[in-house]
């Protein structure tokens, strides 16, 4: 049976693995959670990605998270804007900011998938897939 949400997903593996202060993280292979760890990396939320085959021979995304010191995260808080039951889409003079600009946003858009300021700078709007801080 496949996942309903692969997105919401990998926010919680990252978010759960965070939180226990783990190095590494697997998530799911897919061309979307791809993009959204090369916007993480981008951004500087995450030291970086490796695509990984796991026992069974299915590709997988290795992320390893990143640490400042032994006391605090670089990702505080992660969330999940737009569900399979209720999809959230804004035009490019209403893309939200996270955290007041002091985390961002991750949009899927017509030219890929991007951060909030990325999208203001295009003048694209698009999906608002979720907010990390």
């Amino acid at each position: 049976m496949g996942m309903t949400d692969p997105i919401a997903d990998m926010l919680t593996r990252i978010r759960n693995a965070n939180k226990a202060r783990f190095k590494n993280v697997t998530v799911h292979m897919s061309r979307m959670n791809t993009n959204i760890a090369k916007v993480l990396k981008s951004t500087g939320y995450i030291h970086s990605y490796d695509v990984v085959k796991n026992e069974a021979g299915h590709s997988m995304l290795k992320i390893t998270l990143k640490y400042p010191d032994s006391k605090r995260t670089v990702i505080t808080g992660i969330a999940r804007v737009s569900k399979p039951g209720r999809r959230v889409y804004v035009p490019a003079d209403q893309i939200p900011q996270a955290l007041n600009g002091f985390g961002v946003s991750i949009l899927s858009t017509s030219r890929g998938v991007m951060t909030d300021q990325e999208a203001r700078e295009q003048n694209v709007g698009g999906e608002v897939l979720c907010k990390v801080w």
